[in-house]
């Protein structure tokens, strides 16, 4: 009898501890305990004001001679962080201007996610465009007239639209058509 007197002696002391504990948070023994309310706020989309773009030609482009493909890098300038998701709109700035643009189709390809760009992270998406074909001035398959732009309006879902120039020449593309990747967090080649 001796050995189960210790089990219900340590047995008691353990839920006097407990009960002690319970109390001193507040939670009296024989009461539920709520569940706590305090959540964090996912972080807002960035606003078109806090993201600095950029685009480069693809080191990876379709075979041909237009651009081909670009990667849009979004850098965060803001001091907060902001999430960006979904695929972008893109349009041609006809005249270096947004207002005189032409909207290509795009065909997304992959799943959107949320992105978290902390200040100063980036992001990235892709563009592929029907390739320009040959020299000079160029030909497109389909018999259209390829199209050359200075700059490209690319939009995010909340994050406002963007106009952006190649780092390294004009936009080329036939077919007013573009292929377009999710923002990732991953800088695609």
């Amino acid at each position: 009898m001796r050995h189960s007197n210790g089990i219900r002696r340590a047995a008691l002391a353990t839920t006097a501890v407990t009960a002690v504990a319970l109390a001193a948070t507040g939670i009296l023994p024989g009461t539920a305990m709520a569940a706590s309310t305090t959540t964090s706020a996912p972080p807002p989309a960035c606003p078109a004001s806090a993201l600095q773009v950029s685009a480069r030609q693809a080191a990876h482009p379709p075979v041909g001679t237009g651009t081909g493909a670009a990667v849009v890098q979004f850098t965060n300038v803001s001091r907060k962080t902001c999430v960006l998701k979904g695929h972008p709109t893109v349009a041609g700035a006809g005249n270096g201007s947004p207002a005189h643009n032409t909207p290509l189709k795009v065909t997304p390809t992959g799943r959107a996610a949320t992105v978290t760009v902390r200040p100063h992270g980036k992001a990235w998406v892709k563009l592929t465009f029907v390739q320009v074909q040959g020299e000079g001035d160029g030909y497109c398959v389909s018999g259209k007239t390829p199209a050359v732009y200075p700059t490209m309006v690319i939009g995010l879902p909340h994050s406002g639209k963007h106009q952006v120039a190649l780092n390294d020449g004009w936009w080329a593309e036939c077919d007013n058509k573009v292929t377009v990747t999710p923002v990732s967090a991953v800088k695609p080649s």
